[in-house]
């Protein structure tokens, strides 16, 4: 199972129709749970990312591997990423992906991770990065299945 816990809500029509069609596609390779936790807001950015931290770490079963998505990760292509997570699959009933609210994530949810996974250097906008993450997984699942999309 792929678990993606992420702060923030899809407020967009255009982000949510994007992810009703990855949860179709990738229903053919693996169950898919979203958990959403409440974006927070508070003059104190430390008690936010505590507080945020707390939240995700709630979700996140000691037998799971996790894998934040931070700008300090390592880059994979999507062939490595592919391997890496067919690899992974084989100890771990659970992957969980962390994506982190406007100000990151907590030290204690990067302490937490297994792995840290960066998309790139840049910056991108969370509700949008989590469309990026799915179109990813289900690439990596097409390479993983030698079925043609990934180009």
């Amino acid at each position: 199972m792929i678990k993606i816990i992420c702060v923030g809500g899809l407020k967009e029509n255009y982000l949510k129709e994007a992810l009703k069609e990855y949860e179709k596609r990738l229903s053919k390779y693996t169950k898919l749970e979203i958990i959403e936790l409440k974006d927070l807001s508070y003059n104190d950015e430390n008690k936010v990312l505590y507080e945020e931290g707390q939240n995700i770490l709630k979700h996140i079963d000691s037998k799971e591997y996790v894998i934040t998505l931070e700008i300090e990760g390592k880059e994979l292509s999507s062939e490595e990423f592919a391997e890496f997570l067919d690899n992974k699959q084989i100890n771990y009933s659970n992957i969980v992906f962390v994506i982190g609210g406007s100000l990151g994530l907590s030290d204690e949810v990067k302490q937490r991770s297994n792995f840290k996974l960066s998309f790139s250097k840049m910056t991108f906008p969370h509700q949008l990065f989590r469309i990026n993450l799915l179109e990813q997984i289900y690439r990596s699942y097409k390479i993983i299945n030698n079925e043609s999309y990934h180009k």
